[in-house]
């Protein structure tokens, strides 16, 4: 029976110079095909074309490059540009590209379906099928910088962990993306440029903190209240809220980065003044600033968006202890499924 192909893209730039001298070539023919894969993203070893075909023969039958396909690519009115993503085993996610008159910001994904459970996301419905590899997340972004140089002739200026998937439950190919994303050798982006948005898993907030990672960071909080916000999330009855802002804490003392809520106002959930009180009490306990999120409906049922005066209320108090809000619409209402919420297919 003959063996799976290792992905290339697994292996460091180290072990690929060792591949090359155990096989009887020079190191520095690691140094050439790693820049292939990551900097100028080969998606076939025919692509590398200063390498000898004899050695590119050597690397077709020992590996693969499991890369990534847009399968279909949908554009919106807005300028928002969808891409439904097909991986190399037929599974699908979805990334999106989000035009700004002065940026463009990718929204990955980081796992195909999702490990939690959150009742208004349409991701949380699919049972979390695998974590995406590094090479895997690094690819969406590559392919949306290639969609801003074409749609808005500028590079991709910003990324968001905020697709399919918790990035938290994938932390190690999550780094290991990002490293390639911030290396000279991969995008050379600044991490600045970075935001992983999370559920809230206190212990791994706590973990990136000791990690020293220079991106930031956004949890996705949605109350203040643990009895609400575990009918929103219940997977957070097992992270409650005293947890969650002590991780928080330690990330600002250690890190001294802002940290975002992202917050959607629902009606009859989190719509009263009880709810707006809490928001504004656990604001105060980290420098934070808050983005309200306007809510796509997924279905007729519980979760619809509260009314203008409901998130009027929110802005106003919170604006009144000095935090920063921002209201954030939704984009690309006229083309399938947003962000975090597209169904998986097989072909």
């Amino acid at each position: 029976m003959q063996m799976e192909k290792k992905d290339i893209r697994a292996l460091s730039k180290e072990q690929l110079r060792d591949f090359f001298v155990e096989n009887g070539d020079k190191a520095f023919r690691g140094n050439q095909v790693y820049e292939w894969l990551w900097s100028k993203g080969a998606h076939s070893f025919e692509d590398m074309t200063n390498v000898a075909k004899t050695t590119r023969s050597m690397l077709e039958n020992s590996f693969v490059i499991n890369h990534i396909k847009v399968d279909t690519m949908q554009k919106s009115s807005d300028g928002t540009v969808k891409n439904a993503v097909r991986l190399h085993d037929g599974l699908v996610v979805e990334s999106v590209l989000i035009p700004t008159e002065t940026r463009t910001t990718a929204c990955v994904s980081s796992q195909v379906g999702c490990s939690l459970d959150c009742n208004f996301c349409a991701t949380a419905r699919l049972k979390r099928m695998r974590n995406l590899e590094p090479g895997e997340i690094y690819d969406q972004v590559l392919a949306i910088d290639k969609e801003s140089r074409l749609y808005y002739n500028h590079p991709l200026s910003n990324i968001v962990f905020m697709g399919m998937g918790e990035p938290l439950m994938n932390y190690n190919n999550v780094i290991k993306a990002i490293d390639m994303i911030t290396s000279e050798e991969g995008l050379g982006m600044s991490p600045k440029r970075i935001m992983v948005s999370t559920s809230g898993i206190p212990k791994m907030i706590k973990k990136m903190a000791d990690d020293d990672v220079k991106f930031k960071l956004a949890v996705s909080l949605h109350s203040a209240i643990d009895e609400t916000r575990a009918r929103i999330m219940p997977f957070s009855k097992n992270f409650p809220l005293k947890d969650l802002r002590e991780a928080l804490e330690y990330w600002y003392r250690k890190t001294k980065s802002k940290i975002s809520y992202e917050y959607v106002v629902w009606k009859g959930i989190n719509d009263d003044k009880a709810s707006v009180d809490a928001l504004v009490k656990f604001c105060k306990y980290v420098p934070c600033k808050v983005n309200l999120i306007e809510y796509n409906p997924i279905d007729d049922g519980e979760f619809q968006q509260a009314s203008e005066e409901s998130i009027m209320a929110y802005i106003k108090a919170l604006e009144n202890i000095g935090v920063v809000v921002k209201v954030r619409r939704s984009r690309g209402k006229d083309i399938d499924a947003a962000c975090g919420q597209l169904a998986n297919k097989k072909a």
